[in-house]
């Protein structure tokens, strides 16, 4: 069965296919080859190179020239292009595994900025310049983690950032390629030696937290013993006050005792004065040598009737005033005035108190209930 046949059997007529279509010219069908054809070549003519690129040029296969960000027009069919971004790039190092020199196994990633500075030279020195920058930051990296200690890995990032960076320079300058930074992101030791590093790590803090423990308790201690000797201080001070206070309060006392053992003996003296005279008195004789002492006992005893001397009633009299003032050096020993003197002195030294304060109170003491007795009178009745 011929072709045709099979077509006119599939669609149902025996009219050939060829007659179906109108007639065309030839002209025509090379009319359109052509304005194809002039077409793809206008297209494949015109070249747009973005801003942040730069395109490299090779015709026939023979570089030609670098392009220019802008619209080029370029051998059409027999021309190829090359763009290369002029923008900072990145590029992702894969994890590493390295053996330190110490000999602890850690894992490392890290990420490298790059640049393209001459496109020239990353187009005709390196193929492929990503994979190159990235393979040989694996093998840097590395070789970096080897020469240092497992520390020294994870406190010194900087350290081995600028390493890896120094490590890439010269062979990428070489590329047309310039390394602007290069960040480790992580190092991890294995899993034995991050456990062994949390045991250290542990025993470090518990190491600190019984110095700190010991020191604490010193310190209590070093203050307890400052607060006991200040609190021995204070009783001591509050003992030896006590004290002070005690002796005052004897010499007060003492004092009080002596002006009542003082008032007692004058009272008694004057009572016996008062006898004699009474006796006197009762003699038939009118005229007395009354001696000095027994006129200023006259005058102590009106003291003590009326609370004052006897100054006005002599003075009524006509006789004269009587003084008494002080005891005479005998009145004075007999009633003990001078040792009641001393007694205060003692306890004044004893209780280092004041002594001229207690020397005021007792002469205050003194000079309270005396009088002075400078000189006898003669008390006489005139003569019937």
């Amino acid at each position: 069965m011929s072709v045709p046949s099979v077509v006119a059997a599939l669609t149902g007529s025996a009219t050939p296919p060829l007659q179906l279509l109108p007639d065309i010219s030839p002209l025509t069908i090379v009319g359109g080859l052509l304005l194809l054809i002039a077409i793809a070549a206008v297209y494949s003519a015109v070249e747009i190179v973005e801003a942040y690129e730069k395109e490299a040029l090779t015709v026939f296969g023979e570089y030609r020239k670098l392009l220019e960000p802008g619209i080029h027009v370029i051998p059409p069919f027999v021309s190829r292009t090359y763009p290369f971004d002029m923008r900072t790039q990145t590029i992702d190092v894969p994890q590493q595994e390295a053996i330190t020199r110490d000999n602890s196994p850690v894992t490392a990633d890290a990420v490298v900025y790059i640049k393209v500075m001459d496109a020239k030279k990353a187009f005709l020195q390196v193929e492929e310049y990503k994979r190159a920058v990235s393979n040989l930051a694996q093998t840097t990296l590395r070789a970096v983690l080897g020469d240092m200690e497992l520390d020294d890995t994870l406190s010194r990032r900087e350290q081995i950032n600028a390493r890896i960076r120094e490590e890439l320079d010269e062979p990428t300058d070489e590329w047309g390629i310039r390394v602007e930074s290069v960040e480790v992101r992580e190092v991890n030791p294995a899993a034995g030696v991050k456990q062994a590093m949390e045991q250290q790590t542990s025993a470090e803090r518990k190491r600190r937290a019984m110095i700190l423990e010991a020191q604490g308790e010193r310190r209590s201690a070093i203050e307890q013993a400052q607060g006991a000797k200040q609190s021995d201080i204070v009783r001591a001070q509050g003992s030896k006050q006590s004290q002070i206070l005690e002796a005052q309060g004897d010499a007060i006392s003492t004092v009080l005792r002596a002006k009542s053992a003082e008032s007692m003996g004058e009272r008694a003296i004057i009572d016996k004065g008062m006898e004699t005279l009474e006796n006197i008195g009762q003699g038939e004789s009118t005229t007395f040598v009354m001696p000095q002492e027994l006129t200023s006992l006259v005058g102590r005893y009106g003291k003590h009737l009326s609370g004052s001397d006897v100054n006005g009633m002599a003075g009524a009299d006509g006789d004269g005033e009587l003084d008494s003032l002080n005891f005479d050096a005998e009145t004075r020993e007999l009633i003990g005035l001078d040792n009641i003197a001393e007694i205060i002195g003692e306890i004044d030294e004893e209780a280092q108190v004041d002594i001229d304060a207690m020397e005021q109170e007792a002469q205050a003491v003194k000079e309270g209930e005396g009088l002075d007795t400078d000189g006898g009178e003669r008390i006489g009745e005139p003569e019937s």
